[in-house]
């Protein structure tokens, strides 16, 4: 499975591309050639006009927004604008985990 993680978060990217990788996935956060298979959007620091730029650039992957549980409008928003998910901060390491869990079996 091929991720592009979307955050200039330094110790957010850090802390999830070894988590994912360690699962066995391929994590991007640059701009590559290869097309990601999910697209995980950091909302606390991109707004909800990425995810639709995400969704125009690659309606093939599935995206996942995520951000502040107390920024439940921003959420709904990144649904509206093309996320197939969002989640919570707290929750995105564990429900990426769960796809390449899911994507490798």
């Amino acid at each position: 499975m091929h991720i592009h993680l979307d955050t200039p978060d330094l110790m957010t990217r850090v802390r999830l591309e070894s988590r994912w990788r360690s699962a066995g996935a391929t994590v991007t956060s640059g701009d590559g050639a290869e097309r990601p298979d999910l697209v995980v959007v950091d909302l606390a620091t991109r707004d909800v006009d990425t995810v639709a730029n995400w969704r125009e650039r690659c309606p093939d992957a599935s995206i996942l927004a995520f951000g502040p549980h107390v920024e439940g409008a921003m959420l709904k928003a990144a649904r509206q604008a093309g996320a197939d998910a969002v989640v919570v901060r707290g929750k995105v390491a564990d429900r990426v985990s769960q796809r390449i869990d899911e994507a490798m079996s």
